[in-house]
């Protein structure tokens, strides 16, 4: 098995190590046929809106947004939450509406409003420590999303088919289970 992380902004480097401290080959994905070179992507968090622009001038777009559609693995965690999304409510911008979920960027405050909490997550046997950094907040999911994880009665983690999203950080924690469960969803 080989993840690929999308190094074309963002903390890719971050998933990368946790992923290769699992054991799991990894790629630092730029160009649009490297992702056939992987069995799953990672979105990293970053900034959603310069990640949307440089894909579609380098064809990464489209070719990615084909792949999804055909249940290719991709899990993004903060600004890879709004590349999926259906839809951003307070800015407008352009997303792969891969996830039927609606979000609002930066909902938890600015950077220095950044915080860390432990949250349960479904079939988790202890808390998960989760790092909120300009956080997205989801307001509204479609019925056929699974909500594993909610902090203050707003879902953080989520999953629909083949797409698993995140508002908060785990790269950043030594915690590796919610990786462990991407890996299990491509397997």
């Amino acid at each position: 098995m080989k993840i690929g992380v999308s190094g074309i902004q963002g903390d890719f480097r971050e998933h990368k190590a946790v992923l290769e401290r699992m054991g799991i080959e990894a790629l630092v994905v730029k160009k649009p046929e490297e992702l056939d070179l992987v069995d799953g992507l990672i979105i990293p968090g970053g900034e959603s809106t310069t990640m949307i622009r440089i894909m579609k001038m380098i064809g990464f777009y489209e070719v990615l947004k084909n792949k999804i559609e055909n249940n290719f693995p991709v899990f993004g965690t903060c600004a890879g939450m709004i590349v999926l999304s259906k839809e951003v409510v307070n800015f407008k911008q352009d997303s792969l509406k891969a996830i039927d979920i609606k979000v609002e960027r930066n909902a938890y405050g600015r950077q220095v409003d950044s915080f860390e909490t432990d949250v349960y997550i479904k079939d988790f046997d202890k808390p998960f420590r989760a790092i909120f950094i300009r956080a997205p907040k989801v307001i509204e999911y479609g019925k056929d999303v699974e909500v594993l994880s909610e902090y203050d009665s707003s879902p953080i983690l989520l999953r629909q088919g083949n797409i698993l999203v995140a508002s908060f950080h785990p790269e950043l924690t030594v915690d590796t289970r919610i990786h462990e469960y991407f890996v299990e969803m491509i397997k």
